[in-house]
């Protein structure tokens, strides 16, 4: 493939020449797409709908203070269920789940997704995937960096500019192998990925999440800083901080087992199509990220076709929802909320969820995070 071809020439210089757009020559065409991944997607999703931010990346600063929440209650195997971008992937790497199914309202997401399949596709490692992402050369030792730190990577990334024409390559070689993926890609959902790949290149580890029509929030993290965050054992838990992790996820992306989904969870397809498919797998849900999209069905009175959604979902007594609190939103300090941290993560099991709203127990938003949630500090032994 051309655009492949030339960022072998882009990588000759000596750091990156071994790299995996160097390796991956012509391997990947259009016509080795694996059918059933796009036909799976096609099955699963409804038409997209809008939210205001790209969300690039996530403004949870506490997305990692249930990872310790999840190994002691067993939450491990089965299907994983998420929305947004790659925070999923830490959630994914500490489950295990057997498939794993990020569903969002945007197709921007899905189409971010396919950029990710892409990057773990070229890379052979966490730094590999870090360069490629960011834009920055791949080291002559990249191999020797599979055992390295999270600390270390981020010094390299920070301390390594982004030079233009590996930058450009790079961004031509993920948006053809992600179109490779999905041969359906419009000419615009290949823009949204240059687009998309173009901000991470740019902005580098500094980048935030921001909204559209708002100014960005100082309190929003950095990539950086959720890269680096830490559990509530202190245990750096980022799928970026552990290469035996980062290989999971890499391999359940390499099987078509981390599958996009366009929907609304409480929609009238995509949340009861994946029930009926994961039934037919034979496979429960073991845990389902919903971050606080919640909040927004309750304000649109769309909680109760939600949480029927939520009851056709094949799961067992150990399935839980992980969702996130903004407290400063609701002038509310959450009894869970850590402090210095802008949101609190919280749990629940869906059977909870669901008795609870059988006997009519939600009547506002903050019922809903307050009531009948797992006490993490506890279920993580401290």
């Amino acid at each position: 493939v051309t655009l492949l071809i030339c960022a072998v020439a882009a990588c000759a210089d000596g750091r990156g020449a071994d790299s995996a757009i160097a390796r991956s020559g012509a391997a990947v065409q259009e016509d080795d797409t694996d059918a059933s991944f796009v036909r799976l997607i096609e099955r699963l999703s409804e038409p997209g709908g809008y939210f205001d931010t790209d969300n690039l990346i996530s403004n949870e600063t506490s997305y990692l203070h249930v990872v310790g929440a999840l190994e002691e209650l067993e939450v491990r195997g089965g299907a994983y269920i998420g929305v947004g971008p790659d925070q999923n992937f830490s959630y994914i790497a500490a489950v295990r789940p057997e498939i794993a199914l990020i569903i969002d309202i945007r197709r921007d997401n899905l189409v971010q997704h396919l950029m990710f399949k892409a990057l773990f596709s070229l890379a052979r490692n966490r730094l590999e995937y870090l360069c490629l992402l960011h834009g920055r050369p791949v080291p002559d030792d990249i191999v020797e960096w599979g055992g390295r730190s999270i600390d270390d990577m981020i010094e390299y990334i920070d301390g390594t500019a982004a030079e233009p024409e590996v930058a450009k390559n790079v961004r031509a070689a993920v948006a053809e192998r992600a179109g490779a993926f999905w041969y359906r890609l419009s000419s615009s959902d290949v823009e949204t990925i240059r687009r998309f790949h173009g901000t991470f290149i740019r902005e580098g580890l500094s980048l935030r999440f921001r909204s559209a029509g708002r100014r960005p929030r100082p309190y929003y993290p950095t990539y950086r800083q959720l890269l680096l965050e830490r559990d509530l054992d202190d245990r750096q838990a980022s799928y970026l901080a552990d290469e035996e992790d980062f290989q999971f996820v890499k391999s359940l992306q390499e099987r078509d087992l981390v599958i996009p989904v366009v929907g609304d969870f409480a929609g009238e397809h995509a949340l009861l199509a994946v029930g009926e498919y994961l039934r037919e797998r034979g496979t429960r849900v073991s845990a389902f990220y919903t971050s606080n999209v919640e909040q927004y069905l309750m304000r649109e009175a769309a909680f109760d076709r939600y949480a029927q959604n939520v009851a056709q979902l094949p799961h067992t007594e150990n399935s839980v929802i992980i969702r996130s609190f903004f407290g400063r939103n609701f002038g509310y300090v959450h009894p869970q909320a850590v402090p210095g941290y802008y949101s609190v993560q919280l749990l629940q099991t869906i059977d909870s969820l669901l008795r609870k709203h059988a006997a009519a127990g939600y009547r506002s938003y903050l019922d809903l995070v307050t009531q009948d949630v797992v006490d993490l500090q506890a279920a993580s032994g401290q």
